[in-house]
């Protein structure tokens, strides 16, 4: 297995999908330019290559999921709009680029979110690669991930707990909601899009490689917050600090941290073994992610 090869096959069929995105002459043209704008700022695309990956190591195809896979990046870039806006992160750069507001002004960043979560949702429940049975439930899916026991959840509990001392318990709950929750749906999403039916071990296997998957990546997030350079990420750094936020690297130092990453890495390949025929691409993905410099 070529696994940059494999990553760059997914993320090609993703981005050209997305760039047909919001291309209609309308009077509210503005508008979709800055949906376009944020959804094609460019990223690793994490999400929809699980759910691409997640449907052809069910099916053996990954075309079946490709406009689920679509779905959960506009949900994602919506996420990412409404996080950097001054009431909640206020933070200027994304992806090495000015970040919606400061680009568009604050209330155009607002709708623009906003019809991205909506156009997610159209995406879904339109899909002609699947049935409306199975975009029935792959809504469902996203719509919990989104929501108050999901990405919301996680983000109002990171805002009120600022400034606060908080423990290990907490701030894995926060980050359950607000990362793994929309990973758990991407993967989710992938096997939901799959003409042949998961198993309950395979949806439950799918549940907890993304869980474990996600608390690793946001470790290895808040280790880069301190280690890293805005350059090299793109993004400002020191921002939690900044805010008086607790993270795993203020709880546990720096050294803890690459402990855990690994561990949480190493539960997230075995939750797969013996459950899906071909794994080494996922366990692959989770590897390369533990490690990431961006």
């Amino acid at each position: 297995m070529d696994y940059r090869a494999e990553y760059e096959a997914a993320l090609s069929v993703v981005e050209g999908k997305l760039a047909d995105s919001f291309r209609t002459e309308c009077p509210q043209g503005e508008l979709l330019d800055a949906m376009r704008y944020s959804l094609l700022a460019g990223g690793k695309r994490v999400r929809p290559v699980l759910t691409l990956k997640f449907c052809q190591a069910l099916c053996g195809e990954m075309e079946p999921a490709l406009d689920y896979a679509c779905g959960v990046e506009m949900l994602h870039t919506y996420s990412l709009i409404h996080d950097d806006l001054p009431c909640m992160d206020d933070d200027n750069l994304r992806r090495g680029k000015p970040t919606c507001h400061v680009k568009y002004g604050e209330w155009l960043a607002l709708l623009a979110g906003d019809a991205l979560q909506a156009a997610a949702f159209e995406r879904l429940a339109s899909s002609s690669r699947t049935s409306p049975a199975a975009n029935g439930r792959a809504c469902a899916v996203l719509a919990k991930a989104a929501g108050a026991a999901g990405m919301c959840g996680g983000q109002y509990l990171d805002i009120v707990d600022e400034g606060k001392t908080l423990d290990e318990e907490r701030l894995t709950q926060i980050h359950r909601w607000k990362t793994s929750a929309l990973l758990e749906a991407a993967c989710l999403l992938g096997l939901t899009a799959s003409p042949v039916e998961p198993s309950a071990e395979q949806w439950a296997a799918a549940e907890r490689y993304a869980r474990e998957l996600g608390l690793a990546f946001q470790i290895r997030d808040d280790m880069l917050d301190v280690a890293s350079t805005a350059e090299e990420l793109g993004k400002p750094i020191g921002s939690d600090a900044d805010n008086d936020k607790t993270t795993f690297a203020s709880l546990y130092g720096l050294e803890e941290c690459g402990r855990l990453v690994a561990e949480h890495t190493r539960l997230a390949q075995e939750s797969l073994e013996g459950v899906f025929q071909d794994t080494g691409f996922l366990c692959e993905l989770a590897r390369s992610l533990a490690v990431r410099t961006h």
